[in-house]
């Protein structure tokens, strides 16, 4: 499943992604990840959710973004959400259509049993179609 959170640049999208992961972890029987593009926000996180600064890795467009994830969920077999900021830039799809990688994230997360919760700078406008009502938060 995929949830979205949006918003234009500034709004504090961040704060609500950080808020959610940050309660979820308290119900949690599995683990949650959290990825992001630094380490900026680790203090802010429950020390129980795993923090990934994807600008460590060399991501070089969608596809690479989506074997990461790949990766994460088959060495973590109890992995139950992915929170994931800054989206447009750690999947490296900036000024490009995110249908294909929400679609992408949506299938694996059927598959696997994830919820994947992101934050994404795009008005509802800009959200697509078939993705209008899973956004949880618009600011």
């Amino acid at each position: 499943m995929v949830q979205l959170i949006i918003g234009e640049k500034g709004k504090g999208k961040t704060k609500v992604l950080l808020d959610k992961a940050n309660t979820a972890i308290k119900d949690a029987n599995g683990s949650i990840v959290y990825l992001d593009k630094s380490t900026k926000h680790m203090y802010e996180l429950n020390n129980k959710v795993r923090l990934i600064d994807v600008s460590g890795f060399p991501i070089k467009n969608s596809d690479e973004f989506v074997g990461f994830i790949c990766g994460i969920i088959s060495q973590d077999h109890d992995l139950e959400q992915i929170y994931l900021d800054s989206f447009l830039t750690t999947a490296k799809i900036e000024g490009k259509n995110v249908t294909d990688v929400l679609n992408q994230l949506a299938a694996i997360g059927k598959t696997y049993g994830i919820v994947f919760n992101i934050s994404v700078s795009l008005t509802k406008d800009e959200v697509p179609a078939e993705y209008a009502d899973s956004v949880i938060v618009a600011l």
